[in-house]
């Protein structure tokens, strides 16, 4: 898909029997001010060319003539039918309408045929219209595409969500539980030592697991972007057909990704370096309070450039480009809608959380009632879980994960897509690429979304 500028709406040119830059249908003849032919000067009742007609002081006022009420002379035409419901069927008054409502291109220009009712409907090949989306039909692409392909959408995040939950339960079945202690954490008289050590294991522990989780993550993300492109244009793919053409740039995408880590996580944390020195210089209160506020303020920096940067890895895949490409091509579409790229990424994020949700939290008081203290020992926190509440919990997380990834991935790539066809003209390249005829420069440019 290459780039292509601008986002125009064909031009109109002027009806036929006008000039250019006319804004009105042309002088009726027999109007007050219009040149009258002069009867030949043998006739009775004809003037001098010097003496000039005159038209009497009592006229109708402009723009107000009826219809006879009698039946038409012999010779005289017919009036014309009233407009049709169409264009031009509602006139101010004064006004010249009527005669437009069946108004029809000729030759079926661009398709249109019979009223003009308005644009015609946008090309729909595959998930979503080709036109700029509104909040709703890019929802509602993502999950037309787990309905379309469900077999190959779903058993890509099947795989990648089992992957990831049989290495998460062994480490924290072999390792985490083992290595790491936080009963400190609830312990009042603990040490300042001890306090500082639990803490340590506990954000070791998941850092790990945030670690493995990402690298699932980014692994669905690269797959489930090729099902979507695909979708699009209304093209079938195997999950086989996905890895092919997403394996040359898998090792990239992970660079993409623990780049922007690197830099949200840098950037946070250097809004808490004058509070970190402050405390260690003895400052106290004075320093903890000035370490959270910093970190507040970075953390909305490193959020602005998430949002900047949350389309660089549909650009990464689709478009074939290198790292730092990628992060510029998706500045450049977020630019001036950062709100909107925003506010759809958290809606889409909170929908798919929420319907997780609903399956996990069974999951997880189920595996809690099968082992340890029971679902008690659970809400206290003091319960003494094992593999039985990690195996049923993690059931429950894969499904969850199977709901969350096509989702979001959905989501990020099209947006992405429709920020393109606002700013680039996509759509013609992906009704071009989507054999859709009809569909270019020489037809009107649909309604924009919302």
């Amino acid at each position: 898909m290459n780039d292509t500028p601008g986002w125009a709406s064909p031009g109109s040119s002027p009806s036929d029997g006008q000039e250019p830059g006319a804004t009105g249908p042309a002088e009726p003849a027999g109007r007050p001010g219009s040149a009258q032919p002069s009867p030949p000067a043998d006739q009775p009742g004809a003037q001098a060319p010097d003496s000039g007609a005159k038209w009497s002081k009592e006229q109708p006022p402009p723009a107000q003539w009826s219809a006879p009420s009698g039946p038409p002379s012999p010779g005289q035409a017919p009036p014309p039918p009233p407009p049709g419901p169409g264009w031009g069927a509602a006139q101010p008054p004064g006004g010249h309408g009527g005669g437009h409502g069946t108004w029809q291109a000729p030759g079926g220009y661009g398709g249109w045929g019979s009223q003009w009712g308005g644009p015609p409907p946008a090309a729909k090949p595959g998930v979503i219209p080709l036109r700029p989306l509104g909040v709703g039909e890019i929802l509602d692409g993502a999950v037309s595409t787990m309905r379309a392909h469900w077999r190959t959408v779903l058993g890509i995040a099947l795989t990648v969500a089992v992957v990831i939950e049989v290495v998460v339960i062994l480490l924290q079945g072999f390792v985490l539980d083992e290595r790491t202690g936080t009963a400190a954490l609830e312990d009042p008289d603990a040490t300042l030592d001890e306090l500082t050590r639990a803490m340590g294991d506990a954000l070791l522990s998941s850092a790990v697991l945030f670690l493995i989780t990402l690298i699932g993550t980014v692994a669905a993300t690269a797959l489930l972007t090729t099902v979507t492109s695909r979708a699009v244009l209304g093209k079938p793919v195997t999950t086989g057909e996905a890895w092919r053409d997403a394996r040359p740039r898998v090792l990239k995408l992970f660079g993409l990704i623990f780049l922007l880590l690197f830099i949200a996580l840098g950037v946070a944390l250097l809004g808490a370096v004058p509070g970190i020195l402050v405390t260690l210089a003895g400052g106290g209160a004075a320093g903890a309070g000035l370490t959270v506020l910093g970190s507040l303020c970075t953390g909305v920096v490193a959020l602005w450039l998430m949002v900047r940067f949350s389309l660089a890895s549909p650009a990464l895949m689709l478009e074939k480009q290198g790292i730092l490409k990628a992060m510029s091509r998706s500045a450049k579409l977020v630019r001036g809608a950062w709100w909107r790229v925003f506010g759809i990424q958290l809606l889409a994020t909170v929908i798919a959380n929420i319907v997780a949700a609903i399956v996990v939290i069974p999951f997880t008081f189920l595996a809690a009632a099968l082992s340890g203290d029971g679902v008690s020992g659970f809400l206290d926190g003091t319960g003494d879980f094992g593999w039985m509440f990690l195996i049923v919990s993690g059931i429950g997380s894969v499904i969850g994960s199977m709901i969350t990834f096509p989702i979001t991935a959905g989501v990020t790539v099209l947006l992405y897509i429709d920020q393109r066809i606002r700013r680039e003209a996509l759509d013609l390249e992906l009704a071009r690429a989507a054999g859709v005829r009809g569909y270019g420069p020489g037809t009107a440019d649909p309604a924009p979304g919302s």
